[in-house]
């Protein structure tokens, strides 16, 4: 008899409440497993142990989130494996909220994603009508084409447009399930009415720091470093012709949407990130790798 298929197997209640450790996600099929890392190759440089870690993290993530398809798109197996794959690669390392990644339970790091459900995936751009109040109190009203978005204790969209484009991205540091998940982890713990803003929850014992306070200011110092830089960057190629930063100027937007473009490169295209951003290199080491091993 066939193993059930990933995406119409639905899992109960009682198994979404179990603990992880007691749960029996279906494990994702050996042949798409592989297909899986052979289309990504910043998930095929893995090592073996993280490869085996991250397919299991991946089956669980199936196990606790629903796929739905937009505009008649239907939903594959293949599709379901590649975006959790690519959303659980930030996870790889980590522990539960706010822990240090060590001695805890090896699937507590979802617990960054456990304010929402539902996957909706677009078969290509979305575009969302936009209203804001200026200073002045006009009302703008606009259009905005969208690959992915996060929404604060709501599900994500998701463009496979853009998704089905992983590969071709990654040497530009451009991921757009990196992107909308690593948004996920910044909106953690927000009060109602707040916006991210690029500082998400913090391991413990952060970069041996002694404290959260001083951990908090070295994230934010850090960033805002980074950022200015960047934005300098960007406003010395629009307004003087100089040289195009590597990451999309996207990032100049604000400090959540810097933290989340600058994620995507960190994850896929390690190298050149750290020529470009070395100042944030051993920062984002210390969050989304605290118990890793060192090299």
């Amino acid at each position: 008899m066939p193993s059930p298929s990933l995406t119409s197997w639905l899992p109960t209640i009682v198994q979404r409440w179990l603990p992880r450790r007691l749960r029996t996600p279906p494990a994702v099929p050996e042949p798409l497993w592989r297909s899986t890392l052979a289309q990504h190759p910043f998930l095929a440089t893995l090592s073996r142990s993280e490869r085996v870690h991250l397919r299991q993290l991946s089956a669980h993530f199936l196990m606790e989130k629903e796929f739905h398809g937009a505009n008649g798109l239907e939903i594959t197996d293949g599709m379901a494996v590649a975006i959790a794959a690519q959303a659980c690669l930030p996870l790889l390392h980590m522990g539960g909220v706010g822990s240090s990644g060590e001695g805890t339970d090896p699937f507590s790091a979802l617990d960054w994603y456990g304010d929402f459900v539902g996957i909706v995936v677009q078969p290509g751009a979305a575009v969302a009508q936009r209203e804001v109040t200026d200073g002045n109190g006009v009302v703008h009203r606009y259009r905005e084409v969208l690959a992915g978005e996060a929404m604060d204790r709501g599900p994500i969209m998701l463009s496979w447009q853009a998704v089905a484009d992983a590969a071709d991205a990654a040497p530009g540091g451009s991921n757009v399930v990196i992107h909308e998940f690593v948004h996920k982890m910044d909106m953690h713990r927000m009060h109602t009415g707040e916006s991210p803003d690029g500082a998400p929850p913090l391991p413990q014992g952060f970069m041996g720091l002694d404290s959260p306070s001083n951990a908090r200011e070295h994230w934010r110092k850090t960033m805002q470093t980074a950022y200015d830089h960047f934005r300098e960057a960007v406003a010395l190629a629009e307004r003087f012709g100089g040289d195009k930063p590597w990451l999309d100027d996207y990032a100049a937007k604000d400090p959540a949407e810097f933290f989340a473009v600058t994620c995507e490169a960190y994850f896929v295209s390690r190298e050149r990130f750290a020529l470009e951003f070395p100042g944030l290199l051993a920062l984002y080491d210390g969050f989304f790798r605290p118990a890793a091993p060192d090299g």
